[in-house]
């Protein structure tokens, strides 16, 4: 199980990372998101720092598991938000926010289940 975890963790940070990335440069594809779903363009940045945190969270979760666990919360409930965002505005092309919470909720289980209540 503890392979399933570093692996599940770390493609999880590679795709949260990645995201982040996005959000910084204000990529037209993710600008577009944030127009459909109402969300101001403003906030890019801002959200980008938090899947940014996260990610680093997830990977600072190896060595200081309440970090992880933190960071897992954190990101489960940022992913609700986006799902929620998208539902908002009737918009169903959710498939990148549920497959971020789906991952979000695997690292998190998987972590508490590593690391137990370290």
């Amino acid at each position: 199980m503890f392979a399933v975890y570093v692996v599940l963790t770390v493609l999880t940070a590679a795709v949260l990372a990645y995201g982040a990335c996005l959000d910084f440069v204000r990529h037209p594809s993710i600008a577009a998101i944030a127009d459909r779903v109402s969300v101001p363009r403003t906030w890019m940045v801002p959200l980008g720092a938090c899947l940014a945190a996260g990610s680093a969270g997830l990977l600072a979760g190896f060595v200081v598991p309440w970090i992880g666990a933190a960071a897992g919360v954190g990101l489960v409930l940022y992913f609700l938000g986006a799902v929620g965002a998208h539902l908002r505005v009737g918009d169903l092309r959710i498939g990148g926010a549920l497959v971020c919470l789906a991952l979000s909720v695997a690292v998190l289980v998987l972590g508490i289940a590593v690391h137990g209540t370290e």
